[in-house]
């Protein structure tokens, strides 16, 4: 088996891609390395495909557009147990890899370059990228997933072909730099990082990069891959800050400091709070089962263990009876007390407050029962076809 690849997806780089192929061919022969040049060509028009070939690599056409799909389709044709990916601008120095290849013979699936640490040249990364879009991107990367790595997004990085493949890598775009170290993550790979020089690419037309396209990509993946800060976090922090305000306005107004008081209105706001935070918890336990579906785990800790002791459908239905059964007979009570005073206004702590607090546990467990036949049918579904 080949050692290595050197994979570069292309699109348009006839002005740098000689220059990257000659770099890459001569960190081979000097380290001695039985190793192949990849490239990734996503459709160019300007002859890359030639230039290539005439430098001695190898071309694999990828007709899916993107990004992430010219990377995906190359590593599914790499060769070699180990492959270092780079763009193909000259902005990268493919003459000095050993560090990375280190790493992989240590036993790292993956090896990130760090940009921040290795030193960026002068108008090589634009202000918002350096300053605010990695920087930002980078650290609610490592809030999200745990992950030390400094740079998220750094196009220079090598891994195990064979672990990366079983990731099953599919976003087509610029999001697949996080889809990778993300998923890495989830699996519990060996994820390092090392310092990585970045210089002014060698490019006369403008990169493919979008900075607010892609970044928001960036982020959607990241938000959509840890239902722990996008449901469960703020869901637990909606449901304690209204059951918390239920609790105090309740049995009557509570006065705050500077004579503030809150009554029947702030009660209202606080029940709707708790409802909206019923509502995330629902949609966070529901895509932990559905990440679930597909492979991906995210720990043992205590939410995990909870949501497969409670988010079983059976389970969810009794506690959805329960809650049922629960808010409609105390909305009942409340109606048949409101009748007897021939239908005159509620009294607000006698009627009104336990009368809104019963329909909206009616509420929230027909929510519930509907989220769990939901992700009931995702699992048959996902079931189903894996048989077919």
């Amino acid at each position: 088996m080949t050692e290595l690849t050197i994979l570069m997806p292309c699109l348009n780089e006839a002005e740098t891609l000689a220059t990257c192929v000659r770099k890459a061919r001569r960190f081979l022969e000097s380290s001695g390395i039985d190793g192949e040049i990849l490239i990734g060509d996503n459709g160019s028009t300007d002859g890359s495909q030639a230039i290539a070939r005439t430098e001695g690599a190898t071309v694999v056409d990828i007709s899916r557009r993107g990004y992430g799909a010219a990377l995906i389709g190359g590593i599914e044709a790499a060769k070699g147990r180990y492959i270092i990916m780079g763009d193909a601008d000259d902005s990268y120095d493919f003459s000095s890899l050993d560090t990375f290849v280190d790493r992989l013979r240590a036993g790292a699936d993956l090896v990130m370059g760090n940009r921040f640490r290795g030193g960026i040249g002068e108008r090589a990364m634009p202000f918002l990228h350096r300053y605010l879009g990695n920087p930002v991107l980078s650290w609610l990367g490592r809030l999200f997933y745990g992950i030390p790595i400094g740079d998220f997004h750094c196009g220079l990085r090598g891994f195990n072909r064979d672990r990366m493949r079983a990731l099953n890598l599919t976003t087509p775009g610029m999001e697949f730099a996080s889809e990778m170290v993300v998923k890495a993550a989830i699996a519990g790979y060996r994820v390092e990082e090392v310092p990585t020089t970045l210089q002014k690419d060698g490019r006369s037309r403008p990169p493919h990069l979008r900075t607010w396209r892609d970044g928001w990509r960036h982020l959607r993946f990241l938000l959509i891959f840890s239902p722990r800060f996008l449901y469960l976090i703020p869901g637990a922090t909606l449901v304690t800050a209204g059951l918390l305000g239920v609790a105090a306005t309740y049995g009557g107004p509570a006065v705050l400091a500077r004579g503030v008081v809150l009554d029947v209105h702030a009660y209202v706001g606080f029940v709707f709070m708790a409802m909206l935070g019923a509502q995330f918890l629902t949609f966070g336990v529901m895509m932990r089962r559905v990440a679930g579906m597909y492979g991906i785990r995210s720990g043992e800790g205590l939410i995990q263990r909870s949501i497969r002791l409670f988010a079983t459908l059976e389970w969810s239905l009794a506690v959805s009876a329960i809650g049922l059964l629960a808010g409609s007979v105390g909305a009942v009570r409340c109606f048949l007390a409101w009748q007897g005073t021939d239908f005159a206004p509620m009294a607000y702590g006698a009627l009104l407050k336990p009368f809104i607090l019963s329909l909206a546990v009616v509420v929230v467990s027909v929510q519930l029962l509907a989220a769990a036949f939901f992700a009931a049918s995702m699992e048959e579904y996902t079931a189903h076809r894996a048989l077919t």
